[in-house]
């Protein structure tokens, strides 16, 4: 399958720069699969959808501060730095909870100076942070860094690190935007950290929805995944089989597990909220039980799973999920859902509905 067959044409005065005014009140298209019919709705109906033998699962992964601003002392040329994951042990897999303690992380530098290993570059009002260049990897600017400092590396990003908000979101680096995204580009759930990109499709979720399913005995149950900026990265390849994804450190806990079989075995549906939970689900529900069924089984790794047509799921019944890219593996992975051409069709009428696109707009229902 070509890439070019999963564009469209998106003016950019629906990219979304800022969130909505009030979180939850964002626009939902529902699209039926079985009929390709389409409703608007609010993101607040949802509760209309899911019903008590259903299971509603979100990935629990909190974005940290990691774009870093600073500069070379020895020529106080400026630097940026976005940290990307923890480098792994020799041998050894991301892990979720590697982003709490590491000091060794894989990161994209970006310099007007070429880059060379033992290079120092400073951060903070006063220099508190430091990074040095151990070597280079591969991907443009991409390098493995050892961060040094006397206070706890986390502690010293929520002082003066920045949001890592998408590229196509444009920021004139105020301190009212910066408090505004570190609210904003983050779910109510968030937990485990480790993200250097939301979750969007959670981050429609209130208080009063999640109390309006709760009141419908909807349960609700978590995953982890560190989103990393290659969420972002475009398809390259002309041919849609030849793209590798990154590689991103996820973990299933033992009671999701069993909360999914257990909703499979009585027929209900499970509810994934955005892609990286389909993805993290997708990836361990690689055994069949004997009636069938598959399996999901806990566990922890990291997974680069690619999902596209004619993709069939395993887990995923149904998918909430914002507007994404033209040519982006997001995009491909709701046509895997919902049907390549179903789609396009869905988002043409959301250009003409005026739904606002990506990280900070609108969201989908695909039921």
């Amino acid at each position: 399958m070509k890439t070019r067959q999963f564009w469209y044409p998106l003016p950019e005065r629906l990219i979304a720069q800022h969130p909505a005014e009030t979180r939850g009140t964002e626009k939902m298209m529902v699209l039926h699969r079985r009929t390709g019919v389409l409703e608007h709705r609010h993101i607040a109906d949802i509760v209309e959808y899911i019903g008590p033998d259903d299971l509603l699962v979100v990935n629990d992964t909190k974005v940290f501060p990691a774009r870093l601003l600073g500069e070379w002392p020895d020529t106080h040329g400026a630097v940026e730095m976005l940290m990307v994951n923890p480098a792994p042990d020799a041998g050894g897999q991301p892990s979720v909870s590697a982003a709490k303690n590491s000091l060794r992380w894989n990161v994209i530098v970006g310099s007007g100076r070429k880059c060379r290993e033992g290079q120092v570059a400073s951060f903070g009002p006063d220099g508190e942070l430091k990074a040095r260049l151990l070597k280079p990897l591969r991907g443009i600017g991409m390098w493995q860094v050892e961060f040094a400092c006397e206070r706890a590396l986390m502690e010293l990003l929520d002082e003066f690190g920045h949001t890592p908000v998408p590229p196509y979101v444009k920021r004139e680096g105020t301190a009212a935007e910066e408090q505004a995204d570190r609210e904003r580009y983050q779910t109510i759930y968030a937990r485990e950290v480790g993200s250097v990109a939301a979750p969007t499709a959670g981050l429609h979720f209130t208080p009063e929805i999640f109390a309006a399913l709760e009141a419908k005995g909807v349960r609700r149950v978590a995953v982890t995944l560190h989103v990393g900026p290659g969420t972002f990265r475009p398809v390259k390849a002309d041919n849609i089989e030849d793209h590798q994804m990154d590689y991103e450190a996820f973990a299933v806990p033992p009671e999701t597990a069993a909360a999914i079989n257990e909703c499979k075995a009585r027929g209900g549906r499970v509810f994934c909220v955005g892609s990286t939970t389909v993805r993290t689900l997708e990836t361990v529900a690689s055994r069949e039980r004997g009636d069938g069924e598959p399996l999901v089984v806990p566990g922890a790794g990291a997974s680069n799973i690619f999902i596209y047509p004619p993709y069939r799921f395993k887990v995923c019944d149904a998918m909430l999920t914002n507007f994404h890219l033209p040519q982006s593996t997001l995009l491909m992975m709701v046509s895997a859902l919902a049907g390549r051409e179903r789609m396009l069709c869905a988002y043409a009428m959301a250009v003409k509905a005026n739904y606002r696109f990506f990280s900070y707009g609108d969201c989908m229902l695909i039921v």
